[in-house]
């Protein structure tokens, strides 16, 4: 179930389908997983013989982070993880950058910035989803493979997959109306129960 890519966007796309909240986690996930990775980035490093060396990917928690995320991401869908596994290594590049050039201000602002882009998820969720987001059900989800379907979102935009698309809107919008119809249920039965208790 892990590394089943179509379960997990399903998974995914039931709590991401409003376009306000789309546009925030694009915004806010890829800012999450690289501050991430800067916290990262202040752990000692590995030493590595110096051929094993690359400029400002040292091989500290950040860098580690950052390579398991890479890897994971293309076993899951090897064209667009090995799209996107460039990109976390040049993020995490410029992190490791950072932090040695700025030591603890690079935290202090990355800090403030992290916070901040997870409030905007949390309100993007009860504003505009108006459902729990997927953190609460799933932390695997939510920390580590969100920046994955945030990618996929991109790709989906571009034209990327259009079958998988296709088949992925259908799924979740009978997974949409499911929870709709359960959380109905739920309040019918709530709402009966307390008119029982009124009435006796």
């Amino acid at each position: 179930m892990a590394l089943n890519l179509e379960k997990q966007l399903l998974f995914y796309g039931s709590y991401h389908h409003d376009p306000v909240n789309i546009g925030i986690h694009i915004t806010c996930v890829p800012i999450l997983l690289l501050t991430g990775f800067l916290f990262g980035t202040n752990t000692p490093a590995i030493p590595l013989p110096t051929w094993m060396t690359i400029p400002n990917l040292p091989a500290n928690a950040g860098t580690i982070a950052c390579l398991i995320y890479s890897s994971l991401y293309i076993l899951m869908e090897p064209v667009a993880g090995g799209m996107l596994a460039p990109l976390l290594l040049g993020g995490t590049a410029y992190a490791n950058h950072l932090t040695s050039t700025y030591g603890m201000k690079a935290n202090y602002i990355a800090i403030g910035v992290h916070i901040l882009s997870w409030l905007a998820q949390f309100v993007g969720h009860g504003v505009f989803e108006g459902r729990a987001p997927a953190l609460l059900d799933n932390l695997v989800q939510a920390i580590f493979l969100a920046p994955f379907f945030v990618w996929m979102e991109v790709l989906f935009a571009f034209g990327y997959r259009p079958e998988l698309k296709a088949r992925l809107d259908q799924s979740v919008q009978k997974e949409i109306e499911r929870v709709k119809a359960e959380m109905i249920a739920k309040k019918g039965i709530n709402g009966s129960a307390k008119a029982n208790g009124h009435a006796k």
